[in-house]
Parts: structure tokens; C-alpha cells; sequence
């Protein structure tokens, strides 16, 4: 297992990492980096799914004393899986597909929440976009009651065309949005199923409302306008998990 609080500093040791193979969670550059070797970063990076992060030279420094070179990486605590591998392989193996999406969730609490109530429930694997979302660190390891050492992760660059190919691969698109029309319960889950689940504050893109093939809400009748993610992903996944062991 590698070191959740492992970081890379440099451009060349960060170059090396990549070359070896080594799960990298994020990497944080220097705002006006500009150097050959920096473009030989870059480079290795094109196509890659890793988080690329321009700062401000200052919080490098706070980071680290260490000679940075403009380039910090961050190691993953996990190592990341392909949608486009794990599916056939869920498939391969008699399994009834059961995924969920977090779509630009950022608090890292929320996400490692998430993810043990995903293990509770049987959940086969979390998908996340590769930007503006959470990564799997230490803080979210351990929120997660170490969920996230067994659960997969995916992550992946364009979720449009992962919203897609689930679709096509016969899993059925869930989201939860206040925009919903039909209550939760009223939704079939027990076929391969997606459930995607947006940021509390944005919510779902509308580029990825438009793949789903259901819109669902979760009734409430307070004053507060919408439940914590984390809680409201915890009401749809064992709503799926009453109707898909319903009959054992």
C-alpha cells in the first residue's frame, strides 16, 4: 500500500513517477512555470486522466521547503480503475452492475462518507471525473472507515462519453436532481444501474442531466432546501438495495 501522505517534489522526480507507473493523485505546478523540462511534463501528462493544478509559487512554499522546482505530486492512497475495464469485467463475473457517479463533489468528508455507505451497500465501484471533483487521499481514506482501500475508483476525463458508454454497455442512468419528477421509490433499480449523484450547491451539469435516462427526487418537507449528499446518496443506495433483494 503506498503512503497516502507521499509527495513528489520536482519536475524530473515527478517525470520519473510517471514513468514508473506510479499512482499519482494530483500535481500542483507553478502558475508561470516555464522550462524544457516542464514542457516535458506537460507532454508525459497529455491524455492523462491526473489533475494538473496552477498555484501561485507561495503555496508551493507552504507545502514544502524542499526544492520544489515549481512541481509538486501528490500520491494516490489508491490505486485508480477504467470504467471501460471494470464493467465487462463486472459482466464477465454474473454481476448485476451497480455503480455510483459523484459528479463534482468536492468536500472530501462528503466523498469519504459516501464511499462507506457505498461498501455497506454492495456498490461495485464509485466514478469520478478526473477535474473539479475529489481525489482519494488520506483524509478521505479515513472518513471512508477504510472503505476506500477495497471499493474500486474510477477516474475518469470526459464524463459525457462514460455517461455514454455505461448506456451502451445496458446500465441504466440515475440521477438525483431537485428537477426530478418521479419520487425515488417510484424507480426501478434492480437492473445494472448507475446512480449519479451532483454537487449540493451546482448540482448536476446540464451537458450530464441530458444523458440520464431517469431524473429522481427525494421528498422533503422542512425548511432547509436539500440534504447533505452524502445522506441523500445513502437514501437512493438502499432503496436499490431493498428492491434488488427483495426477492432473496
Amino acid at each position: 500500500m503506498v503512503n497516502a501522505n507521499e509527495m513528489i517534489f520536482g519536475v524530473r522526480a515527478v517525470l520519473e513517477a510517471l514513468d514508473a507507473g506510479k499512482e499519482i493523485d494530483k500535481i500542483l505546478v507553478k502558475r508561470d512555470i516555464q522550462s524544457e523540462l516542464s514542457r516535458e511534463l506537460f507532454a508525459a501528462l497529455r491524455g492523462s486522466t491526473i489533475p494538473v493544478v496552477r498555484v501561485p509559487v507561495e503555496k508551493l512554499n507552504r507545502i514544502t521547503r524542499k526544492n520544489h522546482q515549481g512541481v509538486i505530486a501528490f500520491v494516490s492512497a489508491v490505486e485508480y480503475a477504467r470504467v471501460d475495464t471494470l464493467v465487462p469485467t463486472l459482466y464477465e463475473e454474473g454481476k448485476n452492475p451497480f455503480l455510483v457517479l459523484l459528479d463534482g463533489i468536492t468536500d472530501v468528508r462528503n466523498f469519504g462518507s459516501i464511499a462507506r455507505t457505498c461498501d455497506c451497500a454492495g456498490v461495485d465501484a464509485i466514478i469520478l471525473p478526473s477535474h473539479n471533483s475529489v481525489t482519494v487521499n488520506a483524509d478521505a481514506v479515513k472518513t471512508s472507515a477504510g472503505a476506500l482501500h477495497t471499493l474500486p475508483v474510477c477516474r475518469e476525463k470526459n464524463i459525457t462519453e462514460t455517461l455514454r458508454y455505461l448506456k451502451e454497455s445496458g446500465i441504466k442512468i440515475v440521477c438525483a436532481t431537485e428537477k426530478g419528477k418521479i419520487q425515488y421509490t417510484k424507480s426501478d433499480y434492480t437492473s445494472p444501474v448507475c446512480i449519479v449523484m451532483g454537487a449540493e450547491d451546482t448540482g448536476i451539469p446540464v451537458e450530464h442531466l441530458r444523458m440520464c435516462d431517469e431524473w429522481v427526487s427525494i421528498p422533503q418537507f422542512g425548511n432547509i432546501e436539500s440534504l447533505n449528499v452524502s445522506v441523500a446518496t445513502g437514501v437512493l443506495l438502499y432503496e436499490a438495495v431493498r428492491q434488488r433483494h427483495s426477492q432473496d
